[in-house]
């Protein structure tokens, strides 16, 4: 991403000598991991510098109280700044405070399904809608399988690779944890749980049930440093009569379902589940703020908000029986207003009714603008 900008710099006339690039996972940048010691390292190269200066940070947040260091870099001198991190805990909390309106933020996702396709034909130029779909069903949106050319064993010991690092690196040792192995057991649960709602308590007596004894509070905090590193994201349940956020039973959805497949499989047979993933990925990816919505007995897979904007919707894999029909479609009874209501499923035949709007998942993904 910072090669892409600094690209653009270059095409609207910057010059390269007026860029400065960091990269702290390098060993070679180990001595520099300290704001005094990074700090010193940008003044002694910019007095050597000529017109406005651009700094580039990658994974600025192994370098100790950084955001010193970055505001101290904007009161003494002209320059534009740049900085990446893999961890939620980067620009959100106390940290943001540091920064408070001083900065724009951009989240990186793993590739959208209309991304994925494009790569995908790039390297097998024949294949379909329906071909690549269920690749992207298996293999997921990491953008680094198009250089192993998505082959099924280097994809998937690359996956596990990364998730591995996330654990170790982003959790593990992020947060001082020394029962790796309740967190290996916690992430095992949540993933194959993903999109069912749950709470701690309903962990707490799982691991009961296998004869160990853990608080909802570790629970909590183990899933706390989860969604901090981006492996999971939590969606709160909406009551969409009383407008309230409900303190129970949230879901959580993971953040690239090939990581699912590699490391723990199953994804065909939990198709509807990573159907409901892929789909919250993608209203994530496109802005929108995302409950769950309760009406009555039901509940609303996704309630999108984003501005004056606003849809439901609801996903299964297929609208096999009118029974099926009925409840899918069911859902949208007692909403009473005028914002899109959406069905999506895996059928190819529209069975749009009542103003709902059904559609197959893989034209849903492409649609540019949902209205």
């Amino acid at each position: 991403m910072l090669d892409l900008i600094k690209a653009e710099l270059l095409q609207s006339g910057i010059h390269n000598s007026q860029f400065l690039s960091f990269n702290f996972e390098a060993m070679s940048n180990l001595h520099l991991c300290t704001a005094q010691a990074l700090h010193k390292e940008v003044m002694q190269h910019a007095v050597n510098m000529k017109g406005k200066i651009y700094l580039f940070f990658d994974e600025i947040q192994e370098v100790e109280a950084w955001e010193k260091c970055m505001n101290s870099f904007r009161v003494e001198l002209d320059c534009d700044i740049y900085i990446t991190g893999s961890n939620a805990k980067l620009l959100s909390g106390d940290l943001a405070t540091y920064l408070a309106g001083r900065y724009v933020e951009f989240i990186i996702y793993p590739f959208s399904y209309g991304e994925f396709m494009e790569l995908y034909t790039s390297v097998f130029p024949d294949a379909g809608p329906g071909k690549c779909f269920q690749a992207y069903l298996i293999t997921g949106g990491m953008p680094y399988l198009s250089n192993l050319r998505f082959a099924e064993e280097p994809s998937r010991q690359y996956l596990e690779d990364l998730y591995n690092s996330v654990v170790l690196k982003d959790i593990v040792k992020r947060n001082h944890v020394r029962d790796v192995d309740l967190l290996e057991r916690i992430i095992t649960y949540i993933t194959a749980n993903a999109g069912t709602p749950f709470s701690a308590s309903s962990i707490m007596k799982f691991f009961k049930s296998e004869g160990r004894t853990v608080s909802t509070e570790t629970i909590l905090n183990y899933i706390r440093y989860c969604t901090d590193a981006y492996l999971f994201y939590q969606v709160k349940r909406q009551d969409l009569q009383g407008r309230q956020i409900l303190a129970a039973n949230e879901k959580y959805y993971i953040a690239d379902h090939g990581i699912r497949e590699a490391v723990f499989g199953g994804n065909m047979r939990d198709i509807n589940l990573i159907l409901e993933n892929i789909v919250y990925m993608e209203l994530l990816r496109r802005g929108y703020t995302i409950t769950v919505g309760k009406s009555a007995e039901k509940e609303v897979d996704f309630v999108c908000e984003k501005k004056d904007q606003k849809l439901y919707v609801q996903v299964t894999y297929l609208l096999a029986s009118e029974e099926t029909v009925r409840r899918e479609f069911g859902v949208y009874d007692t909403i009473r207003d005028n914002f899109p209501k959406y069905v999506v499923s895996m059928d190819e035949f529209d069975m749009s009714r009542n103003g709902i709007k059904h559609r197959n998942i893989r034209d849903f993904l492409l649609i540019e603008e949902w209205n």
